[in-house]
């Protein structure tokens, strides 16, 4: 009697360690995802960042990393060609030369 409940207690110890394993490994996927997605993200703004400075002056940009559209006067629309998908408004003060940055919005498919 004494072993039946010995050895069913070294079964449950064992399927604790099989589930802290699991556990621990999703935990070390989640960590590593989120990493990524921060990384990602912090590229995508920048390049919108970049979009947003050069807007006057669009010959200036060596390579487009964004899709700009003009949406009323003087209001400009910049999304990110990159995932995540990022969108802003811009109000541009065309004599001063200056953005004003007016909302910006994560784009989901």
């Amino acid at each position: 009697m004494i072993l039946a409940w010995v050895i069913s207690l070294l079964l449950l110890c064992e399927s604790l360690v099989l589930h802290l394993e699991r556990l621990s490994a999703l935990q070390i996927i989640t960590v590593q995802t989120i990493e990524q997605s921060q990384q990602n993200f912090i590229a995508v703004e920048k390049a919108v960042a970049d979009c947003e400075s050069n807007l006057t002056s669009l010959n200036a940009l060596n390579e487009n990393a964004c899709f700009i559209q003009s949406i009323g006067k003087n209001i400009w629309r910049i999304t990110s060609q990159q995932k995540p998908g990022i969108e802003i408004h811009i109000a541009l003060d065309v004599n001063a030369g200056m953005t004003t940055r007016l909302n910006w919005r994560q784009v989901f498919e």
